[in-house]
């Protein structure tokens, strides 16, 4: 008796112990299936979020927002008009300023126009607070070395003015004279080669130049002939010379070494050459005489 007690006995702790491993396997099995589960669903997430990365890198690559940066002091290529809206829904317009809407508008962005100082332009652009400049502004020596410049999309004049009865009648007699001009520019720096740093006043924007002229501060103002022409006309008592200062080349420009958005600056520069749109925005602003 007491024998087959102890085998039942056995046995029945042998089933208890079997049901025992029984639902540990179970339990083990399911927390791998839940572990293997997660890590499924941890793909899917991962992958998800790339695909969502990618559709979003690839918006931003069709659409997204070029910022131009210029001083909007410079008629008729940037100047702020309020009876007039510009290409990027302020009050800036001008030459460059549809310039840069056509470029946007080419390649699929929005436009956004930063009015800064001008000597702040290339820093602006080296920050990569802008996408590029367009300010009337030349191709030199000294700024190909901080920035890469587009194709040339106009010619102009640099151009001297001065009172009526001033006895100053070309560059020449501008020796020892006191010269205005708007800080940064070509004419600053032309002149600064030229005449020595001594002689020149430098002032944040063309028309201040303009006023110490009047006013007989300076003796003279060494300026792009467009906004020239815009004082002159504004301004009783001041004249234009005839003879040039200096003749120079404008260009868009870009940070160093991007030379993917250069080339399609340039690409959007030729096709506006080659349709007449060109020709027609700067008409618009500069009429034959």
């Amino acid at each position: 008796m007491k024998k087959r007690f102890l085998t039942a006995a056995a046995a029945a702790l042998c089933a208890v112990s079997l049901a025992a491993c029984g639902g540990s396997s179970t339990a083990t099995t399911a927390a791998e299936t839940q572990t293997s589960e997660a890590a499924d669903t941890t793909a899917a997430e991962a992958d998800a979020a790339e695909e969502e990365t990618a559709a979003e890198a690839e918006e931003t690559e069709e659409g997204g927002t070029l910022i131009m940066a210029t001083n909007a002091e410079f008629p008729p290529y940037e100047y702020h008009d309020s009876s007039q809206t510009g290409p990027d829904g302020s009050d800036i317009v001008g030459i460059d300023a549809e310039i840069a809407g056509a470029i946007a508008e080419k390649l699929g962005k929005d436009l956004v126009i930063e009015d800064i100082a001008f000597d702040s332009l290339i820093p602006e652009l080296q920050s990569g607070k802008a996408d590029f400049v367009a300010a009337g502004m030349t191709v030199t020596e000294d700024r190909l070395v901080n920035v890469d410049f587009s194709d040339t999309y106009a010619t102009a004049v640099q151009s001297i003015i001065v009172t009526s009865d001033s006895e100053i009648a070309g560059p020449d007699d501008l020796a020892g004279k006191k010269i205005g001009v708007q800080q940064g520019t070509t004419g600053d720096l032309y002149a600064t080669d030229d005449f020595g740093d001594e002689n020149i006043d430098r002032y944040p924007k063309g028309v201040d130049a303009v006023q110490a002229l009047v006013q007989g501060k300076v003796d003279a103002v060494i300026i792009d002939n467009e906004p020239a022409k815009v004082f002159v006309g504004d301004n009783e008592g001041l004249k234009l010379l005839d003879t040039a200062y200096a003749e120079e080349e404008y260009a868009i420009a870009v940070k160093k070494g991007n030379t993917e958005l250069l080339e399609q600056i340039n690409t959007v520069i030729q096709e506006l050459k080659d349709s007449g749109e060109m020709d027609s925005i700067i008409g618009k602003y500069i009429t034959a005489e």
